[in-house]
């Protein structure tokens, strides 16, 4: 069965920085190895016949279709796609019971999840998003650096959100498999190698000459 999630050739330490190490899905429900996985978000309403816009979360936006009933996060409600096509920048979809406007609109923003059971398993040096929230960011030493807390891609690659130990703000490092040389699903963590700097609080670094 074609999953909808987006496989690619894994990387390892000794190949380019740029390379990465890839990563599927998007979002969690429940920290690491979550029993299910959020596929797809609902949007603003679509016309007056409860049609609603909806962004998916797999590689083929169409295959959301695929894996049957999708429940929201807190598991109150049950959806099948009805009918389903593309749209600029997203997809239109009827969901079963939403039949009007209004009722389109109750939905917007809400998170569609599928139990883990229905995907197939991450290939090796493959990931999903869901996995690698909350695990812990270790030096090569061993030292714990911070907690990863989300995955973003602008366009040029996936990045890890990483919070610092100890600090409120987040920082961003490419997830490559000469950043991120480890990952330890199995023991709830990674082992990352940053710049030097990279950790510095912004007033603690040295200016520029």
């Amino acid at each position: 069965m074609d999953t909808g999630f987006p496989i690619g050739t894994c990387a390892n330490a000794k190949e380019a920085e740029h390379i990465p190490i890839y990563s599927i899905g998007i979002c969690s429900s429940e920290g690491p190895l979550p029993t299910r996985i959020c596929v797809a978000q609902i949007g603003a309403a679509h016309g007056i016949r409860g049609e609603v816009k909806l962004h998916s979360f797999t590689a083929d936006p169409a295959a959301v279709a695929d894996y049957g009933v999708l429940e929201s996060e807190d598991g109150t409600l049950h959806f099948e796609i009805e009918a389903l096509r593309h749209a600029k920048g997203h997809m239109v979809a009827q969901l079963s019971g939403v039949r009007d406007r209004a009722a389109a609109a109750r939905l917007t923003n809400v998170r569609l999840y599928v139990p883990r059971e229905r995907l197939p398993p991450a290939a090796p040096e493959e990931f999903y998003h869901a996995d690698l929230i909350g695990l812990r960011a270790e030096d090569r030493h061993g030292t714990e650096i911070g907690t990863i807390v989300g995955i973003h891609d602008f366009g040029a690659g996936d990045l890890l959100e990483l919070r610092p130990r100890g600090r409120t703000g987040t920082v961003l490092m490419p997830f490559t498999a000469v950043s991120v040389p480890v990952v330890d699903i199995a023991g709830g963590r990674i082992v990352i190698e940053p710049p030097q700097d990279w950790l510095e609080p912004a007033n603690d670094r040295k200016p520029d000459r």
